[in-house]
């Protein structure tokens, strides 16, 4: 199904460029904003109704799904979404470059989404490894290890069946994503963030709010799950 993406619905505020962008100064922008990242925002800061279209078509669907990991119905969802919309064009004027703007945006909904979900008792406790019963959840089944230590059954090699092969054929992508949906909110949250939304550890840690170790952990235990998925599609292809 497809996501709507009505943006002229949004009231465009107005708003003012920082003053090193009304002097239109030559200077490196700060760490972690990409020169595409600054010409964007000038675009979007001088009204230009092309751009804020493109940064829809690339953030909307990632963001909808980090909504809903928040919260439990995709109306809450969508309506945070079009708050977060709106909240970008608002503060604008603020970004800084000090992360990417993908970064300043998807921090902007986790924000919102979680403030919401506190708000109606849905709070998924990302900052914790603790799940009920998953407390020392290892990483790899192990019934996969002999009495030794050993691999009793070891990773399987693709050979010519890659992983990127392997998700491009119908099947296994339905077993993946469904997978996927089947991991704990926050492995599935990580896991997410940094192979389907393309952020980085340090990116996904500040989206969160979970330590490093954390976000290391869980992104671990989560593609381990995945990898076994992918493992048991090279039976039948």
């Amino acid at each position: 199904m497809s996501e709507s993406r009505n943006t002229s619905a949004l009231v465009r505020p107005k708003v003012k460029a920082p003053k090193e962008m009304e002097r239109g100064a030559a200077a490196s922008p700060a760490p972690g904003a990409s020169p595409e990242d600054i010409a964007l925002v000038q675009r979007l800061l001088a009204g230009e109704e092309a751009a804020f279209a493109s940064l829809v078509d690339q953030y909307h669907s990632g963001l909808l799904r980090l909504a809903m990991m928040f919260l439990a119905d995709r109306a809450g969802a969508e309506e945070v979404l079009q708050e977060t919309w709106v909240a970008v064009l608002e503060g604008l004027s603020s970004f800084e470059g000090r992360s990417s703007l993908k970064t300043w945006v998807f921090g902007i909904l986790a924000n919102r989404a979680r403030t919401r979900a506190v708000r109606e008792g849905r709070s998924v406790p990302f900052s914790s490894l603790a799940e009920a019963g998953r407390e020392h959840e290892p990483a790899v089944d192990p019934s996969r290890f002999q009495p030794n230590g050993g691999w009793a059954e070891p990773p399987r090699h693709w050979e010519n069946d890659t992983p990127e092969k392997l998700v491009m054929r119908r099947e296994a992508l339905r077993r993946l994503e469904l997978a996927i949906a089947e991991l704990p909110a926050n492995q599935r949250a990580v896991v997410t963030l940094r192979d389907v939304d393309g952020l980085d550890s340090k990116e996904v840690c500040n989206v969160l709010e979970i330590s490093e170790t954390n976000q290391r952990v869980l992104l671990h235990r989560a593609r381990s799950k995945l990898r076994r998925v992918l493992e048991d599609c090279v039976d039948w292809t």
